[in-house]
């Protein structure tokens, strides 16, 4: 690998269902890469079914190769995990593989921790608070909706609207409030010049209608696999609903059908239909970013997708 000044990362990055899992470890053996998770759900503990978490067989290639990843399994449900931290840690992953002369290889969809790494995100208090002004925000939303507030940060900062779900009132409350303060966007503050890294983003998508199918299909799986189970398991130890973790996709929803708020059908429906819901605003966040590389994998044959990415990644890091 040549040498440069600043560390070479391979981001493969999409939504949730697209096929990120198996093209990564293929590109990692090709490529002499080690991958390190940017799921910010990968992160936690006896969350496997519902987080997707690829399993010890799916991270052996074709070809034999064990690839080694990073940073999942590192915390327990009810331990804090912030963006800041995860920066913190996949920083010091990155420069721990370049130091053996393989090359770094980030992969996930959660585009907030994905993006506070590439870009350098300083994460300290981007506005002073106002409880005043929270107060009276957090009052709007209980009386408008999650629907209106949501539309009404769409249209001051369309990249936070992207990553924040209408039903998560803290985080949406806040966006706005750092908008009204500051006069802007809290989707842009904090942000460096430059990457800190010798960056290359390549992007999977797929035709919604296939995308919106493979997910529900996904869902399918996972409650076959035992998904139900994992969530029975994790309210057992203790884990309760308002653990950060147990309110993602899916946990919530079965977690709502434990405690009798959903009936079983309800939840499996509002699963798959908030999951197609992340998918797109996982899309909108990264389509703004002119640097990402797209490639959808229903056009090419699986060799040919990894011939393309790897010639990418030839040239951008002279490898």
């Amino acid at each position: 690998m040549k040498i440069s000044q600043k560390l070479p990362l391979l981001v493969l990055l999409g939504p949730t269902a697209v096929g990120k899992t198996a093209l990564s470890v293929e590109l990692a053996d090709r490529l002499n890469a080690e991958i390190i998770s940017g799921d910010s759900m990968q992160f936690y503990r006896y969350m496997d079914i519902g987080t997707a978490k690829i399993r010890p067989a799916e991270m052996l290639s074709k070809r034999g190769r064990l690839i080694k990843h990073h940073l999942l399994d590192i915390v327990d449900p009810d331990e804090p995990f912030s963006v800041a931290d995860f920066q913190q840690q996949a920083g010091r992953k990155i420069a721990e593989i370049a130091a053996k002369g393989k090359l770094p290889m980030l992969v996930g969809g959660t585009g907030l921790y994905i993006q506070a790494l590439v870009d350098g995100y300083e994460l300290a208090e981007t506005a002073p608070g106002d409880e005043e002004l929270r107060a009276k925000l957090q009052a709007e939303y209980q009386m408008l909706g999650a629907g209106v507030m949501h539309q009404r940060l769409a249209a001051v900062d369309a990249a936070a609207a992207a990553r924040i779900a209408p039903e998560d009132a803290k985080r949406l409350v806040r966006a706005l409030e750092v908008f009204s303060l500051t006069g802007k966007p809290i989707s842009e503050q904090g942000r460096a010049a430059e990457s800190p890294y010798n960056l290359l983003l390549v992007g999977l998508n797929r035709e919604r209608d296939e995308l919106y199918r493979r997910i529900e299909l996904r869902v399918d799986i996972m409650l076959a696999d035992g998904f139900a189970d994992e969530v029975r398991r994790l309210l057992a130890m203790g884990f309760a609903a308002d653990h950060k973790p147990m309110q993602g996709l899916g946990y919530r929803q079965l977690g709502q059908y434990f405690n009798g708020d959903l009936a079983y059908d309800e939840a499996v429906q509002l699963i798959k239909r908030d999951t197609r819901r992340f998918a797109k605003r996982q899309l909108t966040w990264w389509r703004r970013d002119e640097r990402v590389r797209w490639f959808n994998p229903a056009e090419l044959s699986e060799d040919e997708l990894l011939a393309a990415v790897c010639a990418e990644a030839r040239k951008q890091f002279a490898i």
